[in-house]
């Protein structure tokens, strides 16, 4: 496995502050947060997931707890948008350069507007997926809005 991925190059670059945590990545689970959060030995609220989704037909990305789901209607209104959909597996590895499973907001082909759940930043440090199936990345959430010039609200169901 890589340590270099383009999401820790972007991290990087961008001066942040993190550390990799590397796990055995299970293909077969069902949710891949949690799996992943019981993998590195953390609370699912502690690990967020990456999800893209499309609002009003423009992509959009959206950083949640592991253990929770999107709430389309507030994640619409986050972006002042009228619908959300999550966008179809495919065309978010095509827009993003990465494959599902190792989906990172950080170092993606093409920059989309993001938002993270508020309640994340309550929380000292969270894991957010390095770029790679089986990397985690650690880090200060202020640090997530700041890098990613993310939105923070509340769009969890």
């Amino acid at each position: 496995m890589s340590k270099t991925t383009r999401a820790t190059q972007a991290l990087a670059k961008a001066g942040v502050s993190f550390t990799l945590h590397i796990y055995d990545y299970d293909p077969n689970a069902d949710r891949v947060g949690l799996q992943a959060a019981e993998a590195i030995g953390e609370h699912p609220s502690r690990v967020l997931k990456t999800l893209m989704a499309e609002v009003d037909g423009k992509p959009v990305c959206v950083i949640v707890p592991s253990d929770r789901e999107v709430s389309m209607k507030k994640l619409a209104s986050a972006f002042k948008g009228k619908s959300a959909a999550m966008m179809k597996p495919a065309d978010a590895e095509r827009l993003t350069g990465f494959v599902v499973g190792g989906i990172s907001p950080f170092g993606q082909k093409k920059q989309v507007p993001t938002a993270i759940e508020e309640e994340a930043l309550v929380h000292e440090a969270v894991y957010i997926n390095g770029g790679q199936r089986g990397l985690q990345v650690r880090l200060a959430p202020r640090d997530v809005v700041a890098a990613l010039k993310a939105i923070a609200a509340p769009v969890i169901a």
